[in-house]
């Protein structure tokens, strides 16, 4: 346990180094906290899109559902790379090229100031209900770890992240994504190797998971699993290709870097899928009482199935890696939500309604984001303590919950608006109150149990869950973005303004328009590689320090190729950082004009 400690700790210095590091660069002004300015590398953007899907959840509930129903926790993340094929195809860049340093501005150009202000109040209170999910999934994880109990595990770990986050804005929100990344894959590729030679093989998790591994058990109608699948893949379309998540492709430095960002995230997401959860498959077969080994979490007690796998079949430090890899998860998740609420707020609110007469300079508007960014955090932590006391629900259905209940309603016009140009003013906000309406309908009327009656079938609890996600996601896109489409028949131009009419043709005229770096991006580039590659060199000298824990053969080696593994991206960072200047054709009048 104290080595797992260390390791902990050794992650955390790391984290506060990178924050420290681009301290500066998120400092000069408020365009630079929300979003660096707009000049990051497709690398960097690219692993804070991957990060930003992937949570303590992912390792703690989704690896639950993995131990219990086998292949169907995939669909989910499947779901996810076919929304950045098609971020990659048509929406990354064109949210580059909206121009603006927040998605509620983005939200202003398109809808008008109306609308603004309500999804400013409709994005922030969602964003702490998915930060307290995160949080609460990483309180399970180190909770179990350490044997502290919920309550000063969700304080402890949400006070860590908050500090973290408050540091450097943008900047070391996605540089610290990079970087997680990183230990994200050390820790999973090494419990996936571990896991194969232990089980004896791919083929073995198929041939000996206790139930049908495609289907899981308690599923006796295989068009139920199905009809989820094909559903999420719509929702995960709406929940990454939308205005409110634009954020993670507004810090491209350019068009191009952004689509090479949705490209990487859709890669490290198709290799994530499969290895993520190799681990908690084959602890299905070898530790068939990995629930059992921590009960006090109640109906979560699969949740931990990560974990015992560390526990039993993992070298000596694992655990500290893997605890460093569930903080990097939940961080990068929470810091971007943190530092896009600030955006929102600071942006959308308080510049133009509580100070329109005093204009703010660029120091009061840093610092009123870093106490919006500090308010919001602590809600984030009440809110993690609220869903802890939920010990009846399996944090994965909590999740699903949270996202296709509340989420959907609000991601239909931020989603559709992008493309569905002729709408009239009160379009947007009346689709959320609509969908609102439509999750009220099947969370009480049309539930799944009143489609069962329909057929005169008895299903599972499992069916049931499948169902219910199916006919939520299906009902938004039936009738919620029904509704959207429609009231474009309502669309009138004269009653719009000519300034609002120029405002929204603007905007998508921007958005076809490509953004280009200009003369000073080279500075901006060298600086991020070089900072990095020292970042990942000293993390990767980390990894080499615990070769020489007490470890068999086997594991020593293990820490060794993941510390090569990392050592050798430094080394490339730093290589490209010191290349000779390569000379970009550049488009005057958008090189000029790059500022957004």
């Amino acid at each position: 346990m104290n080595i797992d400690i260390l390791v902990l700790a050794g992650y955390f210095v790391l984290m506060v180094f990178i924050s420290l590091a681009f301290k500066k660069m998120a400092s000069k002004s408020a365009s630079d906290y929300f979003r660096g300015g707009g000049r990051m590398l497709w690398w960097m953007v690219g692993a804070t899109a991957f990060m930003t899907q992937f949570s303590a959840w992912t390792f703690t509930g989704a690896a639950g559902m993995a131990y219990n129903n086998g292949l169907a926790v995939t669909f989910v993340f499947l779901g996810n790379i076919c929304a950045y094929i098609a971020s990659y195809f048509w929406f990354s860049h064109r949210f580059r090229q909206m121009r603006v340093d927040t998605p509620t501005e983005a939200v202003n150009r398109r809808f008008g100031k109306g609308n603004e202000q309500f999804f400013t109040w409709a994005i922030i209170p969602l964003s702490v209900l998915n930060g307290g999910v995160w949080l609460n999934g990483l309180a399970i994880f180190v909770g179990a770890v350490f044997g502290y109990d919920m309550t000063t595990t969700i304080w402890v770990t949400g006070i860590s992240v908050l500090l973290i986050s408050m540091l450097s804005g943008a900047w070391g929100v996605v540089a610290s994504d990079f970087v997680q990344t990183l230990v994200v894959a050390v820790i999973s590729v090494a419990c996936a190797i571990v896991a194969l030679v232990a089980v004896g093989g791919p083929g073995e998790i198929i041939a000996r998971f206790p139930s049908d591994f495609v289907m899981g058990p308690d599923m006796n109608y295989g068009v139920l699993l199905v009809g989820s699948f094909l559903f999420f893949i719509v929702k995960q379309m709406q929940s990454i290709n939308n205005m409110q998540d634009s954020y993670r492709f507004l810090n491209a430095k350019d068009s191009n870097n952004a689509r090479k960002a949705a490209l990487l995230a859709m890669t490290l997401m198709v290799f994530g899928t499969i290895i993520w959860f190799i681990p908690p498959w084959a602890s299905a077969i070898l530790y068939p009482d990995a629930p059992a080994s921590h009960a006090e979490l109640g109906g979560k007690a699969s949740d931990a199935v990560y974990l015992v796998f560390a526990e039993r079949a993992m070298p000596v430090g694992t655990i500290g890696l893997l605890v460093a890899g569930l903080f990097a998860a939940t961080m990068s998740s929470m810091d971007s939500a943190l530092c896009r609420n600030a955006g929102i707020f600071v942006r959308s609110f308080w510049a133009p309604i509580v100070c329109r007469n005093k204009p703010m300079s660029e120091s009061k508007t840093l610092r009123v984001s870093q106490i919006v960014t500090l308010i919001n955090g602590i809600l984030v932590i009440l809110i993690a303590q609220l869903f802890a006391q939920l010990k009846g629900l399996s944090l994965f259905e909590l999740m699903m919950r949270v996202a296709t209940l509340l989420q959907s309603p609000i991601l239909v016009p931020l989603f559709f608006g992008m493309f569905i140009r002729k709408t009239p003013k009160w379009a947007a906000w009346a689709t959320v109150a609509f969908g609102m309406f439509v999750s009220w309908m099947v969370m009480n009327v049309f539930t799944a149990q009143w489609a069962a009656s329909l057929f005169d079938v008895v299903l599972t609890k499992r069916e049931l869950s499948e169902l219910t996600t199916t006919i939520t996601v299906a009902a938004h896109l039936v009738f919620t973005a029904g509704f959207f489409v429609l009231t474009s028949l309502f669309y009138k131009e004269e009653k719009f303004t000519e300034e609002e009419l120029a405002t929204t043709a603007k905007f998508f005229h921007d958005v076809e328009t490509p953004v280009y770096a200009d003369d000073e991006q080279d500075q901006f580039d060298r600086m991020q590689r070089s900072k990095l590659g020292h970042i990942t060199l000293l993390m990767g000298g980390g990894l080499l320090l615990m070769v020489l824990l007490p470890n068999p053969l086997w594991g020593r080696l293990l820490f060794a190729g993941c510390a090569a593994a990392v050592l050798l991206v430094g080394y490339l960072l730093k290589r490209s950082a010191n290349a000779p200047q390569q000379q970009e054709t550049l488009r005057p009048a958008m090189a000029t004009a790059r500022s957004h």
